[in-house]
């Protein structure tokens, strides 16, 4: 106990034994020394709840009091009120403070921040941007459902996703359909969401242009190319021996220089897609083709072997899926040296998806660069990916082609060790296979 409670409680009780000790004094001095006592302790009692009224009122008054000036118990406890009331001011205002600069700083974000119920979905607050971004409008919308108010934005399915959505990079808001928004779903706590819109339309226009520039450029390089490559191979390096290294590498770059321009179409052509048409792709032909193709590339350097343990086909486009899988398995090929293995799986994941995965025991990546792996133009070794003719689009085409098929591409390498390649695909694109591939189809 402190020291100033201590001495308020020993003068509390001084007081009381001396009003007591003179109150039997007093019934001594008349002869009724327990009649004047009770009287006495009684009215102790009654100062006691007195006091304790007075504090009660200090309590709920809304206004505030200076404690009276004295030693005692009562003295103590309404100095010690007197100070939690000030600490708890103190502390609200501060509060408030904070309040309001939060407030001032969510108004002055560019980007719309929505609080959402998680069991609901039904909106809890929302600052200014929201209104410009997402149309909501304050009150009318604080306790409406989300899906509801971000209509047409079909976002039932992916607020359904919660922590596990992925951010949709590019949705037309509700307020207008050429206003571009990132939107991203943040869990923050077991019963709250934080919905965060950012306004992309500049970056998608940008975007635009850069895929415009890109497929133009590579459209005009095509013609003035097969020229070239038409004319040296119209040129027999037989005929001038002296020049037969130069026309040889001529030729080389020519091809490699085709394929580049090829590649930049396809991507464009694809990041300009929103879909692809459709059909039953039929798996068991698939392996076959990607594995007479590898065999085709390795010349016998390499072991290959294919694995179709899934049975099942899948729902897609067969040219674009097939050009995905044959990127990776040219990858393998080219980044396993002589002697080394690829195996081809289709396999059942538990998830109820399946996924074709490439595995090779090749020169591996570091961990370091497979963030950025799928980036186009990006090389983990420049000098090795020219040697053999990569052009650093593949695994961004073949990114482009998963995300068309709401799939996902899942990388695994080890240096010294090798690579693993996974694509995969959700339950909602297998397709029951029509009838079992006989054994010779994969041998």
């Amino acid at each position: 106990m402190p020291q100033d409670a201590r001495s308020a409680w020993r003068t509390t009780l001084g007081q009381l034994a001396l009003a007591l000790g003179l109150a039997l004094a007093l019934g001594f001095a008349v002869g009724e020394p327990w009649p004047v006592l009770t009287v006495a302790a009684l009215g102790v009692v009654a100062w006691h709840y007195w006091k304790l009224r007075r504090l009660l009122l200090r309590l709920t008054a809304r206004q505030r009091l200076a404690p009276p000036v004295g030693d005692g118990v009562w003295n103590q406890v309404d100095r010690l009120l007197y100070r939690s009331q000030n600490e708890v001011r103190a502390r609200k205002r501060r509060l408030i403070e904070m309040l309001r600069a939060y407030r001032a700083a969510t108004a002055a974000l560019p980007d719309a921040i929505v609080v959402v119920e998680r069991n609901s979905q039904r909106i809890l607050w929302f600052n200014e941007a929201g209104t410009r971004l997402l149309g909501l409008r304050h009150p009318r919308d604080l306790g409406a459902a989300l899906g509801d108010r971000l209509q047409p934005l079909p976002i039932a399915h992916w607020l359904a996703a919660g922590r596990h959505a992925e951010p949709l990079l590019d949705a037309p808001s509700p307020v207008s359909p050429e206003l571009r928004l990132s939107l991203r779903l943040i869990p923050y706590s077991d019963e709250l969401w934080l919905l965060v819109a950012r306004d992309v339309s500049k970056l998608m226009r940008l975007e635009q242009m850069r895929r415009d520039f890109v497929a133009n450029v590579s459209h005009e390089l095509r013609t003035p190319l097969t020229v070239v490559h038409g004319y040296l191979d119209m040129l027999d390096p037989a005929e001038q021996p002296d020049w037969a290294p130069m026309l040889t590498e001529m030729q080389r770059q020519s091809q490699r220089m085709t394929q580049l321009v090829e590649d930049l179409l396809t991507l464009s052509r694809l990041e300009a897609q929103e879909a692809l048409p459709e059909e039953t792709v039929s798996m068991a032909s698939m392996l076959s083709t990607l594995k007479r193709e590898a065999e085709a590339l390795s010349q016998r350097r390499h072991s290959i072997a294919i694995e179709d343990a899934a049975g099942v086909d899948l729902w897609g486009s067969t040219k674009e899926l097939h050009s995905a899988f044959s990127n990776l398995v040219s990858n393998a090929i080219r980044y396993t040296p002589a002697g080394g293995s690829i195996h081809i799986r289709f396999v059942s994941e538990r998830d109820g998806g399946v996924s074709l995965a490439v595995e090779d025991t090749g020169y591996g990546i570091p961990a370091a660069h497979l963030p950025r792996i799928t980036e186009r133009f990006y090389r983990v070794s420049t000098s090795r990916s020219r040697e053999s003719g990569g052009t650093g689009l593949g695994l961004s085409i073949v990114k482009h082609v998963l995300n068309l098929h709401q799939a996902r591409l899942e990388i695994e390498s080890e240096v010294g060790r090798g690579s693993r390649f996974a694509c995969r695909f959700g339950r909602e694109r297998i397709r029951a296979r029509d009838r079992v591939p006989y054994p010779e189809e994969h041998a």
